[in-house]
């Protein structure tokens, strides 16, 4: 067991922040003889001196100032562990794992979770990147609280978030592009495609165009765009991703006939909507609000959205 209680810790950290006994125990509504004797039992015990006196006051020494800082540590730390149980009592959740379609866009999941961690340090958060039907197995199987994807899940109710472009997109020098003409499906048919696999394990899905007759199958979207970048095929991808690439000229849209943007509607899902907890909602509520303040007005969803 500890030498020192946390309350003798509190008394030295009073007596310090206050300059002298009579003053402390003013504020911590103690005598200043407990005050007293709490300060010379930390000293007993530890075998230090942590107060000399100056004038009327009594200031730290430097063994006592170095204790200091780190009885406040603890003192910050039991405060923060009674917040977080009195949350926990109040029905708040120590964790909330969230599934994300890779295709979101990663600017409005950065604030999301950033704003979130502020208002809730103490709840952690399990990320998962998924594919097509991934996010939606996780739900099925009751590993996701909070789930955004672009696949309908049944028994589910999802909510619009945002509708993202995917551009069929080639490195500048690629076959395809030194072409030099508008093409069509019959072009792509004799080159490479890059696809990112689907990570759901039990319902796996193709989606896309899949006819060419070489294939790559990639595990993560930033990989496909790597790939991309280094001239190795075509690809669609989700614009928020590439937008960079593209302004800088490492990737170029192929000129198709038809087909070369297509449009996603991704939605918000939640596992139990009546039994989400606090910090589940909030989530929620912080990832719609940087989707409306981040993303372009137009791939925003038409129907206006409210806190579930």
């Amino acid at each position: 067991m500890p030498k020192v209680t946390l309350l003798q810790w509190q008394m030295l950290a009073a007596v310090a922040d206050h300059g002298g006994f009579a003053k402390a125990a003013d504020v911590v509504h103690r005598s200043p003889s407990t005050l007293n004797h709490a300060i010379h039992k930390i000293e007993e015990q530890l075998g230090v001196v942590l107060f000399e006196p100056k004038g009327r006051q009594v200031v730290l020494t430097e063994a006592g100032r170095l204790l200091l800082r780190r009885a406040r540590q603890l003192i910050e730390n039991a405060a923060s562990l009674e917040d977080v149980a009195e949350r926990l009592a109040g029905g708040l959740e120590a964790e909330i794992s969230l599934a994300v379609d890779q295709i979101f866009p990663a600017d409005p999941l950065a604030e999301a979770l950033t704003r979130f961690s502020e208002a809730f340090p103490h709840v952690r958060v399990q990320l998962h990147e998924t594919v097509l039907n991934g996010a939606v197995e996780m739900l099925y199987e009751g590993r996701a609280d909070l789930a955004i994807s672009a696949i309908d899940a049944q028994g589910f109710l999802g909510q619009p978030v945002v509708d993202v472009a995917f551009i069929a997109v080639a490195h500048p020098e690629h076959p395809l592009h030194r072409l030099q003409r508008e093409l069509d499906l019959r072009d792509l048919e004799r080159y490479r495609q890059l696809v990112t696999r689907d990570s759901a394990v039990r319902h796996r899905l193709d989606a896309g165009w899949l006819k060419a007759e070489q294939r790559w199958t990639l595990s993560h979207l930033s990989t496909t765009i790597d790939m991309l970048e280094r001239g190795l095929g075509f690809a669609w991808v989700p614009e928020p991703r590439i937008h960079r690439a593209l302004q800088q000229g490492r990737l170029k849209a192929l000129p198709l006939r038809a087909g070369g943007v297509r449009r996603v509607s991704l939605q918000m899902i939640y596992r139990d909507i009546d039994g989400a907890g606090p910090a589940t909602r909030a989530l929620a509520d912080e990832l719609m609000a940087s989707v409306a303040a981040t993303c372009p007005r137009e791939s925003l969803p038409s129907v206006p959205h409210s806190s579930m």
